[in-house]
């Protein structure tokens, strides 16, 4: 089991910055990769950002250069960070962390939310 704890979201103005943090427990070594997405009201949920265990990034084209993921170490999974700067009011959402596992599973956390007032 792996579990994913996410923190940082909050209110801020259009234009602003935040930082969201996601901490990893558990069976951790078996994460191959981890990722950032989001679910605004009535949408679906979508991918903003991912990380493998190589260090390859994927973002969103919708938050390409202006949103960064990154991990406190390179060897193992503990922390997951992405900033978020440049926040429009479309980026308002619930962001949820994943972690995928060697073995296909998928992991959530409870979600963070991010409100951009415009």
């Amino acid at each position: 089991q792996v579990r994913l704890v996410e923190s940082g979201g909050g209110l801020v103005q259009a234009g602003g910055s935040l930082k969201l943090s996601c901490v990893a427990s558990g069976v951790i070594f078996s994460i191959d990769a981890m990722g950032w997405y989001r679910q605004a009201p009535g949408k679906q949920r979508e991918l903003v950002a991912s990380i493998t265990s190589g260090g390859s990034t994927e973002y969103a084209d919708s938050v390409k250069g202006r949103f960064t993921i990154s991990r406190d170490n390179a060897r193992v999974w503990r922390t997951l960070y992405v900033e978020m700067n440049s926040l429009k009011a479309e980026d308002t959402a619930v962001y949820y962390c994943s972690a995928r596992t060697s073995s296909e599973r998928d992991y959530w956390g409870q979600g963070t939310q991010v409100t951009v007032s415009s």
